[in-house]
């Protein structure tokens, strides 16, 4: 059981419990997870390579990894499993996510599926590529309110699938 802090280290296992795994460092919708999660009881771990603020609550738990560039990636994909939601931009990390069985949503409360990953893959390949040569390309669009209701929706959605799991 957690205790009513946030904590920087993963010493003690993850309840294995629906939870929700957030890729935190640039996440712009954690006040959304957090109000979600506790209308719902469902644990939160927000984890990142560098610490920042967290709700003091019993259901929400910093990790701070270290350790190079995907270290956090590499602890969400390695938690990730069937009775969790996923939530990250990025479209790796939600690959490897969703092959463990996990439910991905971006901040913008779009799923990332099975089905559709590859299609998302191939552009970011392109776009890394055209990156490296030096073409200067747009960014994604600025994040809306829509998209913050969007994410509201698809959040509590993917939390009432698994309960009825």
């Amino acid at each position: 059981m957690w205790q009513g802090r946030a904590m920087d280290q993963a010493p003690a296992p993850i309840p294995a419990t629906i939870r929700i795994l957030v890729d935190g460092d640039a996440c712009p919708v954690k006040d959304e997870i957090y109000k979600v999660a506790w209308r719902h009881e469902v644990h939160v771990v927000v984890v990142s390579n560098s610490p920042f603020r967290v709700p003091v609550h019993p259901l929400v738990r910093r990790v701070v990894v270290d350790g190079g560039f995907d270290a956090a990636d590499d602890w969400i994909a390695g938690e990730a499993g069937p009775r969790t939601v996923v939530v990250t931009a990025d479209i790796l990390l939600a690959d490897r996510c969703l092959k463990a069985g996990a439910l991905v949503l971006s901040a913008t409360g779009k799923p990332f599926t099975t089905s559709s990953i590859g299609s998302q893959i191939a552009p970011r390949a392109i776009m890394a590529d055209l990156r490296a040569g030096g073409d200067v390309i747009g960014g994604p669009a600025p994040f809306s309110k829509a998209d913050r209701s969007r994410f509201l929706g698809a959040l509590d959605a993917a939390l009432v699938r698994l309960k009825r799991a």
